[in-house]
């Protein structure tokens, strides 16, 4: 649903004029067999692409289109310093020079503009000097400027023009000191100083150097009483008294040399002057005039007045008074700020600067635009820099002999009042030269022009008939202007809107207008209402898809009327059966039916588009073990083509075999498990339903490989108890051994029959030796 298409629907439009004034894509339907039944004449506004749906040919469309014609187009001037002399006139800088614009309301017209900086421009050089007392050792400097700046300046151009004017101050209280002796010489001391003033032109624009410098060497300092001067006023005059300056339609810099400060709109009020200052010009003999009479010129107004007369401004000002000046310098396009020594000693090098700082910049303004019309800017400045916006008017950098370029597109929102001409101006700043772009603007339609008006036609001649429809005269209302607006809403009348003498008027759908439904328009221009009684439309008809009529038909009167081969409520039923057959050229396998493009199948074991698919039959597992293994794990015979041959399946991973799906009557679905080439399984399920989807554990299941240290362990633990238990069983043999041996041993010796005094080979230990006095002694007693 288009923008433009629901701005042509709303706008309401009850004839063609008002409808191309809506926007640049509305368009209006001549075609007296267009409307439909119940639709009200501003159906026939609506943007270009719906009226052609709705049946209206290109040739009955009135879609008028802007355009835009070069009046005057003089080639940019190409010359070369001390080539031929040509009069500022004739030098042109920016091309074309005059341009004629039809516009059509809401379409851009764009037209492109060259800018070249000429060489050899002739310059027009005003000097506005400060003559207060504190000024006197400048004013020393200044008095040789004629020549030297004159020097100078013929390196830029050959054509220079020079003159001087000074100011001071207002010449009432508190600005100066009214005493008659003061008023003859304010200085204080031996000084001679001249009276005060406002401004004086001192010399008019001359190419005479010399008399420049005579005429500023025979000038004397004044003096005032406050610190700010009354620059604001000098500045004024020498805007707009062009006849007593001089100015030619050239290059025009006003140097503004001071060491003071500037009163402004309203400080005018301390020496009781109320009055505005009116903008004009009031030099008498060279002396402004009007000072006590006028206040101080506001800023706003020096912008506007050395904006029309084409003047760009250098100040020339002290260290001291630079913020102030570069704060006014923001404020006034094309304007430079220099700092000035104390005594003007370079007063020549800062002209030079500040004009090359100038005219290397361009910056486009156009005047007041008409009522309605937009305008946008885009440069094309040097190094293919590209800008938009308030950008786009300016390029900077410019050098003499560079050429650049403007796109300046130009728009009508709308008709002006009563259709007039206007003029619309684009000029760069600081120069004369302009382009003047004539605007006209399409109001009507061409088929506005053949309105017929005859009795046959819009009930009695109640109206003019034209681009297709009536338009109704004053107080006549209706399709063919059939009756008037205090009949509109009678009881008689609208009884002919009530469909079946039921209670809704144009079954709520419009509005009983003469005693016919006019039926309401959507913010969809593709949606209507249409009917006697305005109880169709076309769009609230059965769909499929979130489609209307499943996008196979058109709705009318809320019945799908269906393309070939569709068929139903909603036209989703395809009648066409090559979508059901399978490879075998089978209608759906020969395993189900085609209903509506897609195969019920029959076979509950087959499943897909065309019934092939068999999930649970044998060998599914094998078949897509490869791809499920690719997919899932990145590995396998095809995980080098995986993406290519595995995409047929939608992939489900999950965390153990308790989360895969199990069987259910609805699909058939089929567990699997495969074994890889590291002897790891895994485990998948197959299914099919309306697509494939295959849910497979995320980890694999390996065999656990040998733990090393209890084996060791183990081994070791062995041999040492294996070790123990043999020391043991030796040990407990030995212990039989010797037992069996002592019971034996003790048995012999119980058994044995001999002893010691019988055995042959005994030899008694003890041998028995006799006293020979033993006897004796024993007889004695």
């Amino acid at each position: 649903m288009s923008t433009e298409g629901n701005e042509c629907i709303k706008a309401n439009a009850e004839s063609c004029g008002d409808c191309i004034q809506v926007g640049a894509k509305c368009g209006w339907c001549t075609d007296t067999k267009f409307l439909k039944q119940g639709e009200p004449t501003s159906a026939r506004c609506d943007d270009m692409e719906s009226l052609r749906k709705r049946g209206c040919v290109a040739a009955k469309i009135e879609n008028p289109r802007g355009s835009q014609k070069t009046l005057r187009n003089k080639p940019v001037t190409n010359r070369k310093k001390g080539g031929e002399k040509l009069k500022p006139e004739d030098i042109t800088q920016i091309q074309p020079q005059k341009l004629s614009l039809s516009l059509r309301s809401g379409e851009p017209q764009t037209i492109d503009l060259k800018f070249k900086r000429a060489e050899d421009y002739p310059i027009d050089l005003y000097y506005l000097m400060d003559l207060s007392y504190s000024m006197k050792d400048d004013l020393e400097n200044v008095k040789n400027l004629g020549t030297s700046l004159m020097l100078e300046m013929s390196k830029i151009t050959s054509d220079f023009r020079i003159g001087f004017g000074s100011f001071v101050e207002k010449t009432v209280m508190p600005y100066i000191s009214t005493t008659p002796a003061k008023l003859l010489n304010p200085c204080t001391g031996d000084q001679n100083c001249t009276s005060p003033f406002s401004y004086k032109n001192v010399l008019k624009l001359t190419s005479n150097g010399q008399r420049f410098n005579t005429l500023v060497g025979q000038q004397q300092i004044s003096g005032n009483l406050d610190s700010p001067e009354g620059g604001f006023d000098a500045i004024m005059q020498v805007a707009v008294c062009g006849e007593h300056i001089g100015w030619r339609n050239v290059t025009r810099l006003l140097v503004f040399s001071t060491d003071a400060g500037f009163h402004f709109a309203g400080d005018g009020k301390l020496g009781g002057i109320v009055l505005p200052n009116d903008g004009k010009c009031h030099l008498e003999n060279d002396m402004y005039t009007m000072s006590h009479h006028y206040d101080y010129p506001s800023i706003a107004h020096l912008v506007q007045k050395l904006s029309d007369n084409n003047i760009q401004t250098i100040f020339a000002v002290t260290e001291e008074f630079q913020p102030v000046y570069k704060e006014l310098k923001n404020l006034i396009p094309k304007s430079a700020v220099g700092t000035l020594s104390a005594n003007s000693s370079n007063v020549i090098n800062l002209i030079i600067d500040a004009y090359n700082s100038l005219s290397s910049e361009v910056i486009l303004e156009n005047s007041k635009l008409p009522e309605g019309v937009t305008i946008t800017y885009q440069s094309h400045c040097k190094n293919g820099v590209v800008s938009v916006g308030e950008d786009g008017r300016k390029c900077s950098n410019i050098s003499i002999g560079d050429e650049v370029y403007f796109s300046i597109n130009i728009t009508a929102l709308g008709c002006p009042k009563q259709g007039k001409t206007e003029t619309l101006k684009i000029r760069p700043l600081g120069f004369t030269e302009e382009v003047e772009i004539r605007l006209s603007f399409i109001c009507d339609c061409e088929c506005q022009k053949e309105g017929i008006v005859r009795k046959d036609l819009c009930h009695n001649g109640n109206g003019t008939f034209e681009c297709g429809a009536c338009r109704c005269n004053k107080g006549r209302i209706g399709r063919e202007c059939e009756c008037r607006k205090d009949e509109v809403s009678s009881e008689d009348l609208d009884r002919n809107c009530r469909k079946d003498n039921g209670t809704d008027l144009c079954s709520n759908n419009g509005e009983c207008v003469c005693g016919k439904c006019e039926c309401k328009k959507r913010d969809n221009p593709e949606e209507y209402y249409s009917g006697k009684y305005c109880e169709c439309d076309n769009f609230n008809c059965d769909r499929s898809n979130n489609k209307l009529c499943g996008g196979h038909g058109r709705c009318e009167c809320r019945v799908c009327i269906c393309d070939a081969n569709y068929t139903g409520s909603a036209c989703d039923c395809s009648l066409d059966t090559s979508t059901c057959l399978a490879s075998n050229n089978q209608i759906c396998n020969g395993r189900g039916l085609c209903e509506c493009g897609t195969c019920r199948c029959t076979d509950p074991k087959f499943q897909g588009p065309t019934c092939e698919i068999c999930p649970t039959c044998p060998g599914v597992c094998t078949e897509h073990k490869a791809c499920v293994q690719c997919r899932a794990f990145g590995t396998g015979e095809k995980k080098d083509t995986c993406e290519q041959d595995c995409n047929y399946f939608t992939l489900v991973k999950v965390k153990d075999r308790d989360k895969l799906p199990q069987p259910v009557q609805a699909f058939p679905l089929m567990h699997c498990k495969e074994r890889d080439a590291n002897d790891c399984w895994f485990y998948y399920t197959y299914a099919v339903n309306n697509y494939t989807e295959v849910h497979v554990v995320e980890t694999l299941e390996c065999p656990a490989g040998p733990d090393i240290i209890p084996i060791v362990a183990g081994v070791v633990a062995g041999i040492v108890l294996i070790g123990l238990a043999l020391l043991l069983i030796w040990k407990l043999l030995m212990i039989i051994h010797d037992r069996r041996e002592f019971a034996k041993f003790e048995k012999e010796k119980m058994n044995a029959k001999w002893d010691t005094q019988e055995n042959p080979i005994y030899k008694s230990p003890i041998n028995k030796f006799q006293n020979p006095n033993y006897g004796r002694k024993t007889a004695a007693l």
